[in-house]
Formats: C-alpha cells, structure tokens, sequence
C-alpha cells in the first residue's frame, strides 16, 4: 500500500496508476478512492497518470482526530503533490473533494496545476445564510449529523437508497450501493461526522477567485445532495471563462450513474487544454 505521511504524521493512502500527464481525483464525502476508479482505470488506460487518494480519516488513511476541514484536507493534497513532485497536474474533484481541491488552489495556488474540474461539487458556497439565500436550510445538514450520530450505518444506506444515486431513467444495482456503504462505514466516525460541517459551511468565494487555470464545472441539474444553481451554476459564474457541462436528469452520483459519460467528458478536457 502507497502512502505519504504529512508534516503532522497522517498517512495518507494513494493509488497511482498509468503514466504521461497526471490527474488527481478527490473523492467526496463519506467515500475514498474507490468511488473513482472507473474514472481512474479510464484515464490511465488513455495515456494518463491517474491518482486517486483517501482523505484523511476516510478509507486507508490514519483516522485523525483532528484536521476534519477543508485548510487541512487542502495542505494534505499538497503533500501529495509534493511527494510526487507532480506538474501541469489537472485537478478533479467529485462533491467535497471539489472543495479540497478549491481550497488546494485558495491556499497553495497553480504553480503544479495546468486544469481544475468540479464534478457534482460543493462551492462556492452549500449552507443557506443571509448572504446566501438559495443555499441548503442548515436543518438538513444538522439532520445529517443526528442521523450520523444515532445510526450512521444506516444513515449511508438510506442516501444510496434516496438522494445520492436517484436517477430515474438510471438506476444502479444494488452493488453499487452496497458499495457507497462498504466505503463509507471505512471512513472514521469523527472524521465522517466533522467533515459534514467541512463540506456544508466552508465558504470557497475567495478561493475561486484565484482560480486562473483552465476550468470545467459539471452538474447534474437533477442533483438532490448539492443542487445545481447552489453548486455548479454558481462556480461557473464565479470562475473566469470556466466551461459548464450540465448533465441533464443527472443525480449526484454521477460518478456512477454517468460514469462512462464523464470519463469522455473529463478526458476530452484533458486533450482540449493539454500541452
């Protein structure tokens, strides 16, 4: 097993897989890596280097008790980035792994970035405030915590089984749900539990706003987790000349639902902006 260890002592696990030009994929919450790994196989089977990791606390990394927000998410992928003295990488996060790489960009700029991709993804901004009406009623991410803390085996069940996945006219097997909880139960309690905060109240405007790479934004307009005009709409028209592919009906899990889909998408991004 590949990890590299931060200046706190966190092992962070990573799979790299193919070579040429490297892509980084962050995952989203309560998942890892795994979550992406058609994406990952594709890309590396096409003249890329795919990198997929775990975020702390989730997956095969340590299980911190500390750390279980988006500056410490952020400066863990730039370990990442340094250890393997990656350059021109494209960054590509799914929900709030969107976010930490947001966040990456916000604190640690685009030195070693050539493109960035926000895939069904929380900024700028998810939770309702004065300043941001349209955003998700707090109750719904308080709702998340009480349910993470009476029941969180359940808890993931009832997300694949309801809003994560839904899709109508595509609906996924049972194993890819049984998946979503195989890998969510592998995230730490704490770690789980903190991150909803991570994810739903961090504020990423400034953040977008160093944005000065090549952009695209994906959205599903039927997204039930981080909808449309909350997430995607919205950092498109914050992010200078970013591209917006709306995935028409699609859920959030699109990574799933769309995977074939998005793999042609993000690898035509790829070879548009590539060097």
């Amino acid at each position: 097993m590949t990890h590299v260890t931060t200046s706190d002592g966190t092992r962070i696990f990573y799979k790299d897989w193919g070579t040429g030009r490297p892509v980084v994929l962050s995952h989203g919450w309560p998942l890892n890596s795994d979550s992406w790994e058609a994406q990952q196989l594709f890309l590396a089977g096409h003249g890329y280097r795919a990198i997929a990791h775990d975020r702390r606390g989730h997956g095969r990394s340590t299980q911190t008790w500390h750390g279980n927000e988006m500056d410490t998410y952020a400066d863990d992928l730039a370990a990442l980035l340094d250890h393997l003295d990656l350059q021109e990488v494209t960054l590509v996060g799914f929900s709030t792994g969107g976010g930490e790489i947001t966040r990456y960009i916000g604190r640690h700029g685009t030195a070693r970035v050539a493109q960035a991709v926000l895939v069904a993804a929380v900024p700028p901004l998810m939770v309702r405030r004065d300043d941001n009406p349209d955003g998700v009623p707090a109750e719904v991410f308080d709702g998340l915590r009480a349910g993470s803390l009476a029941d969180r085996s359940q808890l993931y069940q009832d997300l694949a089984d309801g809003p994560f996945f839904n899709h109508p006219t595509t609906p996924v097997s049972q194993g890819v749900r049984d998946a979503f909880w195989l890998q969510s139960m592998a995230a730490g309690h704490r770690n789980a539990y903190e991150s909803i905060a991570a994810f739903s109240a961090t504020d990423f405007h400034a953040d977008l706003a160093r944005f000065d790479v090549p952009t695209l934004v994906i959205h599903g307009d039927a997204d039930q987790v981080v909808p449309f005009e909350v997430g995607g709409k919205a950092s498109a028209a914050l992010v200078k000349d970013a591209e917006l592919l709306v995935y028409p009906g699609a859920p959030h899990g699109l990574t799933d639902t769309h995977k074939q889909t998005l793999a042609e998408d993000l690898l035509a991004f790829l070879e548009r902006h590539g060097k």
